[in-house]
């Protein structure tokens, strides 16, 4: 087994600001945000972005990991919830928020679901598979129409949260989304 070396202080600074940087840059220019804009506003050179994120695809697991990470463990929590309709809708809007942070990340994050060589796909993956076991739920409770597939969930909610962010007000998402979940009750 391989053992992993605390970074020094600087180095952890400099890992620090450029996540910062990077979470800055990625709100404001989305997923495509210059690497090299981001390392100069941590005040480090490209290389050193680099060595800490190999690539783009890197840069952003780690900035979403928690995240994505934080959803499934929802999911799970939410397995316990005494609507599970209810439940399910609460997921899935979280599930809407966490992958439309970042303009194209739902994009990202739906072809992470089927790209098994994608650093994104763990975390995708499990929320998928957390967010999977509220859909049965919800459908042996009668709550869900019986022919919705999980799948189908998750593209609904990467839909709703890619056309709600170009909706204005800020609630497009949430909107599109309760017009959704109306169309998925059993008749």
């Amino acid at each position: 087994m391989t053992e992993v070396k605390p970074m020094r202080a600087d180095a952890r600074r400099n890992y620090e600001r450029l996540l910062g940087e990077a979470q800055r840059a990625f709100t404001e220019h989305g997923v495509d945000a210059s690497l090299e804009d981001i390392a100069r506003r941590a005040g480090v050179g490209i290389g050193t972005l680099y060595r800490h994120f190999p690539t783009r695809e890197a840069l952003l697991e780690t900035l979403l990991r928690a995240r994505f990470d934080g959803q499934a463990e929802r999911a799970r929590v939410l397995l316990t919830h005494e609507e599970p309709l209810n439940a399910l809708q609460d997921w899935l809007v979280g599930l809407g928020d966490a992958t439309g942070t970042f303009r194209g990340l739902v994009e990202l994050t739906a072809d992470a679901l089927n790209d098994e060589s994608s650093r994104l796909y763990a975390s995708c993956h499990a929320m998928r598979e957390a967010g999977s076991h509220l859909v049965e739920r919800a459908k042996q409770a009668g709550e869900l129409r019986a022919d919705v597939t999980s799948n189908e969930l998750l593209l609904l909610v990467h839909a709703a949260s890619w056309a709600g962010a170009h909706l204005p007000g800020g609630e497009g998402m949430q909107r599109l989304l309760a017009l959704v979940f109306e169309g998925l009750r059993p008749s």
